[in-house]
Parts: structure tokens; sequence; C-alpha cells
């Protein structure tokens, strides 16, 4: 296969590549931006907020603020939860705290089995209750975390994808430029030598 001829195949090929990545980025930013903003209105409908710093300043355990919440929850005091980090800081280190207390460590399975096993126990059975509450409540959250992270990961993506399709526009545009210099040089032709004659 000739120069000219590779050329030209790199040139167009590098052309659709970047076309094509330029389109995953895109959309891929599209669906990061559409996540992150789906998360971000849903947490907001909630209007749940973190409890004021000044409650963070005597930490007890078996009270709202236990030691165990402030490296992990104080950060966010006083603020809405409106992202994905703030939801996973208030599910696994405010609410599953809250919980494992008032279960004495048990899940709520295990809580309702012994409901059961103790229909007229009304204490156990508003334990059970506010413990689904606090559990459902931690799911939903989690979730909404869960999304979060696939909208970075899908930004991180897309930033790659354009990445990607620069670095071949820029390799098709290169091939395509030793096109032109190749097409561009004519050969100069050689005059062969005169014939001489012995006499």
């Amino acid at each position: 296969m000739r120069r000219k001829s590779v050329d030209a195949l790199v040139s167009v090929t590098g052309l659709g590549l970047a076309v094509i990545l330029a389109i995953a980025g895109s959309l891929l930013l599209w669906g990061s931006t559409y996540v992150h903003n789906t998360v971000r209105s849903q947490l907001a409908a909630e209007q749940i907020y973190f409890p004021p710093a000044a409650a963070f300043a005597h930490p007890k355990a078996g009270s709202e603020i236990t030691p165990s919440m402030i490296p992990t929850v104080s950060q966010y005091a006083g603020q809405q939860l409106l992202t994905g980090q703030q939801a996973e800081a208030y599910a696994d280190h405010f609410i599953a705290v809250h919980v494992a207390e008032m279960g004495g460590g048990k899940t709520y399975a295990q809580l309702s089995e012994a409901s059961l096993a103790q229909p007229n126990n009304a204490k156990l059975a508003a334990t059970v209750n506010t413990v689904f509450k606090g559990e459902a409540l931690r799911g939903m959250l989690l979730n909404a975390y869960g999304w979060w992270k696939v909208s970075q990961i899908t930004y991180i993506a897309a930033l790659i994808s354009f990445g990607l399709g620069g670095l071949a526009l820029i390799t098709s545009a290169f091939a395509f430029a030793l096109r032109r210099r190749a097409g561009a040089e004519v050969p100069t032709a050689v005059t062969p030598p005169a014939p001489t004659h012995i006499m």
C-alpha cells in the first residue's frame, strides 16, 4: 500500500473516530447532568437538614450526637442535605447509629420477628415501627448516593471520551497534512546522460 493511501486511511478513520467519541462524550455528559440534577432536586424536596453546629459541641453516646458522628457528620452541620456525599454521611453515620441504638443492635427483621412472638408488647411494636422508618429512609438516601456516584463516573467517562476524540482529530489532521505534502512533492525528472559515441 502506498504512503499516500495509508495517510488517507488514517485521516478518514481518525475523523470518523473523533465524531463517534464526540457523540459518546456528549451523551455521557447529558446523562451525568440529568442524574446529578434529578438526585439533587429529589433530595432538596425532602427538606432534610443536618443538626446545627451547636449540637456537635458536646457529643455523648446515647444522645442525638455521638462521638462517632464528629469526623463524618459534623462537617455538614446546619446544611440542607442536597448531595450524594451528604446522603451517604446522613444514612450511614447518623440514621444507622440511632437505629442500632433503638434496636439494641438488632436488625429490623430480628425485631419484627420478636414483635410477632410478643403481640401484646406495645413498646417493642413501636420500636419496630421506628426502626422500619429509619431503615426505609436510610435505604432511599443510599440509593440517591449510588446514583450520585453514577453521575460522577459518567462525567469522568465523558471527559475521557472528549479527550480521546480530540486526540483522534489531531491524528486525522496530521495524516491529512502528510497526505497533502506527499501530493505536492512532484519527483524531479532525471535527464539521462547523452550517449557517448566512440570513433
